[in-house]
């Protein structure tokens, strides 16, 4: 059955708030704009695309993670345009110190000559903030960074500064230049509620990408949404009714994927698991991917979908399990597979 383009398989529409439904029905079109407008700048990249948007409609952060020229600073910056947030972008670099990113006080005079300190905003002061190779910072700074995405605020000479709302982080990652590199701790990591992988784009989505970027004209990002129309969208992700056995599949997946009480077979491959905080994303990640996708309810099969973008990073194998050729990839694989 459907109401205006959404699905309601799996729930009762009779028993749907009205005000739910009205909301969703509004909301479908523009995310669908929002979609198209990106793709139509980011060539081969679908699941990215979708992913990033479940990660910002749901409130959280996201960590992009693959090799240079795949268009990952492109995506933040069209992404800006299109969800109407201010956008900024900072090169993360081993001299980079948390004041390059928070902002800091200065010393100003008066005409009258009395002095006074004055708080300058730094770059993470903006909606959308590209944190570009994360992972080439200090620790120091990167914890700077992620404590700001944790709690919505910056302290700067014990003087509290909220962050613009909403405040989204997507951070991007090397994965083969490792040296002259600090990881991400495991704790750290836990505050992204994806970790989005970005592979090269197939050969007829690359053929595209070079008719139509090495010409005279390329395209550009038009405007989907407006700040209030996407926090909107972002109230009405948390309003989505989650049926009681997606509810139980978020559990079940979590809670097996634990050294000690997980699933029998993978419990000793693992150095440790997921928290609280990852039933949290795969409960918030489902109702936005299924908003997405025209559908008032999630699905366990939206469970099985984003269950690697919400576990991978919050996953660590035992130095044995890694000399054996185990994957945390082919971990949540097999977990998922007893979802049924």
């Amino acid at each position: 059955m459907s109401m205006t383009g959404l699905s309601v398989q799996g729930s009762d529409p009779t028993s749907l708030d009205q005000g739910v439904v009205a909301a969703a029905e509004g909301a479908l079109e523009r995310l669908g704009q929002a979609r198209d407008a990106i793709r139509s700048v980011i060539f081969g990249q679908d699941e990215v695309v979708t992913l990033a948007l479940v990660t910002v409609l749901a409130g959280g952060h996201g960590l992009l993670v693959g090799v240079p020229g795949l268009a990952k600073t492109k995506l933040v910056d069209t992404m800006g345009t299109v969800l109407g947030l201010d956008a900024r972008r900072v090169q993360f670099t081993p001299d980079l110190m948390p004041s390059d990113i928070l902002g800091s006080e200065v010393l100003e005079e008066s005409a009258d000559h009395k002095r006074a300190f004055r708080f300058i905003k730094g770059p993470v002061f903006a909606q959308l903030l590209m944190a570009d190779e994360i992972n080439r910072a200090s620790p120091r700074t990167q914890s700077a960074l992620l404590q700001a995405m944790q709690e919505g605020f910056v302290s700067v000479a014990g003087e509290r500064h909220d962050l613009p709302r909403p405040f989204h982080v997507l951070a991007t990652q090397n994965p083969i230049e490792q040296e002259g590199t600090y990881p991400l701790p495991e704790a750290q990591l836990d505050r992204f509620l994806l970790q989005i992988d970005v592979n090269y784009p197939d050969r007829a989505a690359e053929k595209r990408m070079l008719l139509e970027t090495t010409g005279s004209g390329e395209s550009r990002p038009v405007a989907a949404l407006d700040t209030d129309g996407l926090m909107a969208v972002q109230r009405l992700v948390r309003r989505l009714p989650v049926g009681e056995s997606v509810v139980d599949a978020i559990l079940d997946l979590v809670r097996s994927a634990r050294p000690g009480d997980g699933a029998p077979e993978v419990a000793d491959k693992l150095a440790w698991g997921p928290g609280p905080r990852a039933s949290q994303a795969l409960m918030l990640a489902t109702r936005a991917k299924a908003l997405i996708e025209g559908r008032l309810a999630p699905s366990i099969d939206d469970v099985v979908a984003l269950a690697e973008p919400v576990l991978k990073h919050r996953i660590a194998l035992t130095f044995a399990a890694r000399a054996e050729g185990e994957t945390v990839e082919a971990i949540v694989r097999r977990l998922t597979a007893r979802l049924g």
